[in-house]
């Protein structure tokens, strides 16, 4: 025989009080109602012996509140997306929420679908990293009052909250670091997408490039072929068919991974007098063989900031959309050391 659930109201009927009581010490409303500490005691003991649950939808419905943030990325899997869910799990977890982590893929389709499933269930707040067309939707959200935070890119005419980094400034720096180091021909690779974060860090290549009097010369590999066989082919090519290039900027650290696969064949060049730089660190970076140069973005600050406005938006404390940029830190390593001149 299936045992019966405890409800308040059954524990309300076993400690013969009223569900209101009960209700007041579940929800740590005792000391303000007034409850005597003897009472309070008496509804945490039977809650426990009984191993009471309670009812989260119902719950939800009651206070308005799930205490349940989501986090929309692109891949949970990427380093830096993983890196910074841990963080901002940690602290939401501080703050009394619970974090459903999930990846979009870059996909208007299945972030559509995944927002209208979250916001069903009643869920407190939404961080994203928006695919392209996420525009309305995200609208939709704040327009219906729902605290909504982009992270990494945004919409330029959307008014909304966002974090993101200099990645303009990142990548001029970046580019002016390889040119001081005496490399003259970077080539700089990228993907084939409208994301601001990608066009920002494009640009900012470009502008070092233009400043110092050099040419620019780009890579763009398709989206959905950033991962494959493809993308690590086509890095390949490129350098095989340009052979003046002195050094190569990768514009993500996924391609940095993918550029040093394809060029393994050829590791003497990357060690002698090749400059690599990617954007966004990672612990790989730091032990191979020669260590790689790499733009870190400041992880635990993004997810303060992240955090900050969300909590905001859920206490009503600020109306104000903010757009938070913050600053990178050059990782300088032996893959961006002075060129050898001849």
């Amino acid at each position: 025989m299936k045992k019966k659930q405890v409800s308040i109201k059954s524990i309300a009927t076993a400690l013969n009080i009223s569900v209101t009581t009960v209700s007041f010490v579940l929800n740590g409303k005792a000391e303000e109602k007034h409850i005597s500490k003897e009472m309070t005691q008496k509804v945490l003991d039977y809650v426990k012996k009984t191993n009471y649950r309670p009812n989260q939808i119902a719950q939800s419905l009651r206070t308005g509140k799930s205490k349940i943030l989501v986090f929309m990325v692109e891949d949970i899997s990427n380093n830096f997306f993983s890196k910074l869910a841990r963080i901002i799990e940690d602290m939401a977890y501080e703050k009394g929420y619970k974090v459903i982590f999930c990846s979009n893929e870059n996909d208007d389709n299945k972030s559509e679908e995944l927002i209208q499933l979250f916001n069903f269930r009643m869920v407190d707040g939404f961080i994203i990293v928006p695919s392209p067309g996420m525009q309305g939707v995200i609208k939709q959200l704040i327009d219906e009052n729902i605290p909504v935070v982009l992270l990494d890119r945004y919409f330029s005419d959307l008014e909304s909250n966002i974090v993101i980094v200099n990645n303009d400034e990142a990548a001029y720096n970046a580019t002016e670091h390889l040119i001081k180091n005496q490399y003259r021909k970077i080539g700089f690779i990228t993907t084939d997408t409208s994301q601001t974060q990608m066009l920002d860090r494009l640009n900012g290549y470009k502008r070092a490039i233009s400043d110092n009097g050099l040419v620019s010369n780009i890579l763009y590999i398709p989206y959905n072929e950033t991962s494959t066989q493809l993308s690590r082919d086509l890095i390949y090519s490129f350098v095989a068919d340009n052979p003046e290039l002195d050094s190569l900027f990768f514009s993500t650290n996924y391609l940095a991974l993918r550029g040093l696969e394809s060029l393994k064949s050829d590791c003497d060049a990357l060690k002698k007098n090749f400059g690599v730089v990617t954007f966004d660190d990672n612990e790989f970076f730091s032990i191979c063989n020669p260590t790689i140069t790499a733009v870190a973005q400041p992880l635990y600050q993004i997810g303060e900031e992240l955090m900050k406005i969300m909590l905001n938006l859920l206490k009503k404390t600020d109306d104000k959309p903010q757009k938070i940029i913050l600053n990178t830190e050059l990782k300088i390593r032996e893959s961006s050391k002075p060129k050898q001149v001849f």
